[in-house]
């Protein structure tokens, strides 16, 4: 009887169920729920912006669905059935706007149907292209508006104080929106106003403020990013209790410091980006509080000391990144629990002592990053189940022993750097195919390249160079790694097998560096012929090449080889060429004027011949070096150089040129280097290179240039020259002083404020041989502090000019072999960095300055041949110079020389006193004293004959008489000389 009752009261629910479904059903049928009004306001809206269907391509980098929503508005249909609108479903207001990822262009106009939406709740805009919008005060009319997303989407301009209005704010999304800015107080207005404000992101919105602390009251806050904002000033030091608190990101406000913000216990962080700002101090051991802390990262801050024991409380810590800080100490072994940690970069630190054991717990590791540290020892041996590992980076360490078997058996390795490091042994063999790249450039490791290597289907960067490795490598191997873009092998003892068959490997192969090697013989091996674009077979013994049938190449470097016969034509692409220092022979065709897209060309060290072409100057704007040293090319050099070229460095050294120096140089603007040494060049001093604004160096010895140098035809010449050689020519006259006093290039330098470096770049470092200390010294790198004067062999005379004390950065002065008179310079006590002084084979006189002895860096000093006299200076630098410095000075004595000084030749006045009466020193003054001396004589001498001896005549005799004995006997005792 009950199941009856209950059968039947299940039927009356079911009949009741379906009435009430119905009704429901017909009454949605029966009632319009899009006002008209709003419809058409959406419509309008559609057709105010244009659908850039190129952006799908951008939007697939998020990997989440984009498509132009507005596209499937149609007019007659239910406005609320549109994607992206809902609308309230008792009175029909559209109440959430969803428009992102929707491929819209336009301006958002402050009169535009957007705005005609009172009742709009949420608004999602983000993601479209709204370039010349700003946000507006038409966004402060939806005072119901709780959620509001408009970021990146090309907003622009300031942001209308009416945004404050919106109290009900919950959610404020305006990030990356890169032009957009806040009024000044702006920002404080809205912190102020929007109270119930849950989520608050702005990255990259220009705010320039200090940071709020009215934020770190606000308890509903949830998620906070204001990375890249401007903020300033230092970020406060009370602790936070943002119980509710998941995000905080403040990254890129490289100008707000502070220390690491100090949580409570109970609180919810998840994720907590501080990277590039000032923070700095130690991390605090509340810093185990967080313990929902799943991405942890402060990338390039300033934080230094240890890093707590309390880390080990971060058990949901996925990501921690602490790279480029002030770290030091020992990597605590803090990892055992840490079992949901994916990456762990601790780079550009001061970390010592080993790797932490507890390593081994971390499972779930795919990148592992400990580079640029002091690490040391070797890496531990028994570590199991890496099983997701991707990444090892362990490079600029100091990690010794052999590489550990486990690195060669990762099922996932994608990248191993090893690099820089002192690891010895063999490279073992890899187990899996998964490697991409790797990188165990400057170790000790010897032995073959293992050929798991050559079985690397996905490899694409292999850098094995600066080891001690060895064997022979045949081409043909490589002919399953057509996925290789770069591949070094340079600094080793390898040798190469070129197969016939392989000319068509490595299609993908972009740079190839084999220099440092023993590759020798004919190179046959025409890989990457379409695509590679650097290649550097340098230091080798390659006697030449079938063909260069390179089509992209930019970077060609052969030099210091073998190569024989006629110079090899470049591609027509190359910016780079060298052939320096091999045996190329024959004339330099004009064909290489084709290549003008040539920045460098370095021909130097070879035996090519002939006359330059006369292209050589113009065929190439980009051309910036031309280097020829050392050749047997005659003739002139070329004459036409375009105006606007590049030319940095011009070096026709050590060949057989004549004829004038090119007056088109002048327009050289960019011109450092100019050697025009060794040659035959017939031609008076070019005055007129002085022009030259950047000019450093000036070679010009061994030449036949001739004639006075005169004085300056512009004002300030020579401004930046700082290596200047002229010797080995016939200039005569006098020492050009108006030339040396506009040196200012070796005047003050300031070494230890400024940066130390070499002439040129990355590319291509000049050189220059100087005659210094001596010797002959070439100069594989020029020096950026170097300076040095050489005007040596010439016919220079007259006096060295004061003035050179006023080049107080000179490193060397040679003026020896001419036929200079006079003192030598007390001035000369100014040059404090002077390295090496020649003044020999000349006509100097006089005492050396007992006030040279204060230059303590002078290495080699030569004064041998002249007319100097007295006692040669004791101490600092002069008791290490010997006999030879002052031969052929008959008037010198003292040590080091055998000649001993008598009391007379150690007792002579000051070279300042000899100096001045030198050059006060007048034939007619004294003509005038000789006449005037002798009138007045003869004239007392009558008053004497007539007057007999007139008292007040004697007594101003007698009374200086004796006042000259007084003053030399106190003069002789305060010598210490002993009277009789």
């Amino acid at each position: 009887m009950m199941s009856k009752l209950l059968l039947l009261c299940f039927l009356f629910f079911l009949s009741c169920s379906h009435l009430l479904l119905s009704s429901c059903f017909s009454f949605s049928n029966s009632t319009k729920i899009c006002p008209h009004g709003q419809s058409l306001a959406l419509l309008h809206l559609k057709k105010s912006f244009s659908i850039e269907k190129s952006y799908s391509n951008y939007f697939k980098y998020y990997h989440l669905p984009n498509y132009p929503k507005t596209e499937y508005w149609k007019e007659g249909s239910d406005c609320c059935s549109w994607d992206g609108v809902s609308c309230d479903l008792v009175t029909g207001h559209v109440i959430e706007l969803d428009l992102s990822w929707s491929w819209l262009s336009g301006t958002i106009h402050s009169n535009s149907t957007l705005f005609r939406f009172p009742h709009l709740q949420r608004l999602n805009l983000a993601f479209n292209d709204f370039s010349g919008s700003s946000v507006s005060a038409g966004f402060g009319r939806f005072s119901s508006l709780t959620h509001l997303n408009l970021s990146e989407s090309g907003f622009s301009g300031l942001i209308s104080p009416e945004i404050s209005h919106l109290s009900n704010l919950v959610s404020f999304d305006l990030s990356r929106n890169w032009d957009v800015e806040f009024a000044l107080h702006g920002f404080d207005s809205l912190v102020q106003n929007l109270t119930k404000l849950q989520k608050l992101h702005l990255r990259g919105i220009s705010i320039s403020s200090v940071f709020p602390n009215s934020l770190l009251n606000r308890s509903s806050l949830i998620s906070l990013d204001l990375s890249l904002c401007g903020l300033y000033g230092r970020f406060p030091d009370n602790d936070i209790h943002l119980l509710k608190l998941e995000l905080l990101y403040l990254w890129g406000n490289s100008n707000l410091s502070g220390n690491f913000p100090r949580f409570s216990e109970n609180n919810s962080l998840i994720h907590l980006y501080l990277s590039f700002i000032n923070f700095s101090g130690e991390l605090p051991t509340s810093i185990g509080n967080l313990k929902s802390l799943q991405t942890l990262s402060l990338i390039e801050c300033q934080f230094s000391g240890s890093i707590p024991a309390s880390l080990e409380n971060l058990t949901q810590i996925t990501y921690l990144n602490f790279y480029y800080n002030h770290f030091s100490g020992k990597i605590p072994n803090v990892f055992y629990n840490l079992r949901n940690l994916i990456s762990l970069e601790l780079s550009r630190n001061n970390f010592n002592g080993q790797i932490p054991p507890s390593i081994g717990n971390l499972t779930n590791l795919r990148v592992l990053d400990f580079s640029d540290n002091q690490l040391e020892g070797a890496i531990p041996s028994s570590v199991y189940g890496f099983s997701s590992l991707s990444h090892v980076r362990l490079q600029y360490n100091l990690f010794n022993g052999t590489i550990p078997s486990w690195l060669y058996t990762l099922p996932s390795l994608v990248e191993l750097d090893l690099s820089h490091n002192k690891f010895t042994g063999h490279i073992g063999e890899f187990q899996f195919d998964s490697l991409e790249s790797i990188d165990l450039s400057m170790n000790e490791l010897h032995g073959s390249i293992p050929t798991s290597i050559f079985e690397l289907v996905n490899f694409s960067s292999p850098c094995l160079s600066s080891n001690n490795l060895s064997g022979v490598l045949e081409t043909s191997k490589f002919e399953k790694l057509i996925n290789l873009k770069d591949l070094d092998l340079s600094n080793n003892m390898l040798s190469l097998t070129m197969s016939v068959h392989s000319n068509s490997m490595l299609p993908n192969i972009q740079t190839l560096d084999l220099s440092h090697n023993n590759i020798s013989g004919i190179f046959s091996w025409n890989v990457g012929k379409d695509t590679l674009v650097y290649m550097n077979l340098s230091y080798n013994s390659i006697s030449g090449f079938e063909m260069l049938p390179w089509k992209s190449m930019r970077i060609l470097d052969l030099h210091c080889n073998l190569l024989q016969g006629p110079l090899p034509t470049p591609p027509n692409s190359p910016f780079f060429f060298s052939v320096s220092h091999n045996k190329l022979s024959g004339e330099l065709s004009p064909l290489i004027c084709k290549a003008s897209s040539m920045g460098v060309l370095d021909l130097s060290h070879n035996n090519l011949g002939g006359m330059l072409p006369h292209c050589l100057g113009n065929f190439s704007n980009d051309l910036s070096i031309l280097n020829l040293r050392r050749n047997q090319f005659h003739g002139i050099i070329p004459q036409t150089f375009l105006k606007g070229n590049s030319f940095r460095t011009l070096d026709f050294n050590s060949n057989q040129l004549e004829g004038l120096v090119p007056r088109s140089l002048i327009i050289c603007k960019e011109l450092e280097v100019l050697n025009l040494g060794n040659n035959k060049i017939n031609d008076t001093f070019p005055h007129w290179l002085g022009a030259l604004p950047k000019l450093q160096v000036l070679v010009l010895r061994s030449n036949q240039f001739h004639g006075h140098i005169g004085v300056p035809k512009i004002k300030s010449p020579f401004m930046s020259l700082r290596i200047i050689d002229l010797a080995h020519n016939d200039f005569e006259g006098d020492l050009p002083e108006m030339y040396l006093r506009s040196l200012k290039a070796t005047m003050n330098i300031d070494e230890g404020n400024m940066t130390r470096k070499y002439m040129g770049d990355h590319n291509y470092q000049d050189s220059v041989m100087v005659t210094i200390k001596g010797l002959e010294i070439e100069f594989v790198k020029i020096l950026n502090t170097f300076t040095t004067i050489d005007f040596s062999s010439n016919k220079f005379q007259g006096v060295i000019p004061k003035c050179i004390g006023n080049l107080n950065s000179l490193r060397g002065f040679n003026m020896s072999h001419n036929y200079l008179t006079g003192y030598i310079p007390l001035s000369f006590k100014n040059l404090k960095m002077l390295e090496s002084l020649d003044l020999s084979s000349n006509k100097l006189s006089g005492r050396i300055p007992q006030e040279l002895t204060s230059l303590t860096f002078l290495e080699v000093l030569n004064l041998s041949q002249n007319h100097l006299i007295g006692f040669i200076p004791q101490g600092s630098q002069f008791q290490t110079f010997g006999n030879d410095s002052y031969y052929g000075n008959p008037g010198l004595c003292g040590f080091p020389l055998s000649k001993r000084c008598t009391t007379d030749e150690i007792q002579y006045p000051s070279q300042e006193i000899e100096a001045k009466f030198e050059s006060g020193f007048n034939w007619k003054i004294t003509l005038m004293g000789y006449g005037c001396g002798l009138v007045i004589g003869l004239s007392l001498g009558c008053l004497i004959f007539v007057s007999g001896k007139p008292e007040w005549l004697v007594w101003i005799i007698d009374k200086n008489i004796h006042k000259k004995i007084a003053r030399n006997k106190r003069s002789t005792c305060g010598r210490g000389a002993r009277i009789s």
